[in-house]
């Protein structure tokens, strides 16, 4: 008991010297308030100057390390910003490649059907436009695969125009599916005439893209350029249609070289002219 009580004591002995050390704290400070405020200002100018001088050196140093930080946050988010930009003007340009490519496409496509519209078929005779789906050409055939919606009206035989001129007829149906057989396949044989000198012969395909002129005389009238038509006998063809022109003339074979580029081919019409005769006369029945 006797020791708490002097522990007692202590501590507020303690209080009261903390509570004067206080008051003259207080006191002190009101008259350094009272002194600085009769001081002469340029006195406290200089010191206030002489003190920044000392800490503005220390604050910029002490302001380095977060310029650092800054600058380093600020580089990052510039980076995320360059490269999600870059990865969205990618995604633009594929896109606006692809409507560029269909563009194209579509341009193409219509320029062939245009050129195509300038056929103007007989009364008697109607047809169906076909787009090319496939190819069959090799070593022992040359035929494409055709693509029609409607083919009801389309049957073997019918006769197969290109843009610019006969390129095969029609070998099978299947649905929408039309099998053409080029006059460039080696089973094709097609009754033809010059058409300035009025020469028969037969254009036979040899599986290559020069098919041959037979059965014509030796001494026939025969030029390099002459236009090649169908002759209309047997009454597969129409007589008229240009077929191709004669590009070289040799002692074993005169070739003649296709109007249509048949290796481009995308569309084509099928052409069906009813009941042929024999006497039907189409002239200038393509037009470019």
């Amino acid at each position: 008991m006797k020791r708490r009580r002097v522990l007692f004591i202590r501590l507020s002995q303690f209080r009261v010297l903390l509570r004067k050390a206080l008051v003259v704290l207080v006191f002190l400070s009101a008259l350094l308030v009272m002194m600085l405020s009769k001081a002469d200002s340029r006195l406290l100018n200089k010191i206030s100057n002489s003190v920044s001088g000392i800490l503005n050196p220390i604050v910029r140093v002490l302001q380095i390390p977060a310029q650092i930080v800054y600058a380093a946050y600020d580089g990052v988010r510039d980076v995320v910003f360059v490269y999600q930009e870059n990865k969205l003007l990618k995604q633009q340009n594929i896109d606006l490649l692809m409507l560029k490519n269909q563009v194209r496409t579509l341009k193409m496509e219509n320029r062939l059907l245009g050129r195509m519209l300038h056929y103007t078929p007989p009364p008697e005779a109607s047809f169906v436009t076909a787009k090319i789906i496939a190819e069959e050409g090799d070593a022992f055939s040359h035929s494409v695969i055709a693509y029609t919606r409607n083919s009801d009206n389309v049957k073997k035989g019918q006769v197969v125009l290109g843009s610019e001129s006969v390129i095969g007829r029609v070998d099978n149906v299947n649905g929408p599916y039309v099998r053409i057989l080029l006059f460039t396949d080696i089973n094709s044989k097609i009754p033809v005439l010059v058409e300035r000198s009025r020469v028969r012969g037969v254009l036979s395909g040899d599986n290559t893209m020069v098919p041959k002129l037979l059965f014509t005389a030796l001494n026939a009238d025969i030029k390099e350029g002459d236009i090649i038509v169908t002759s209309g006998v047997a009454g597969v063809f129409p007589v008229g249609l240009p077929v191709g022109v004669v590009s070289k003339i040799s002692a074993d074979a005169i070739e003649v070289e296709t109007i249509t580029d048949i290796e481009r081919l995308e569309y084509v019409k099928i052409v069906d002219y009813g009941v042929y005769d024999g006497v039907l006369e189409i002239n200038n029945t393509l037009e470019n």
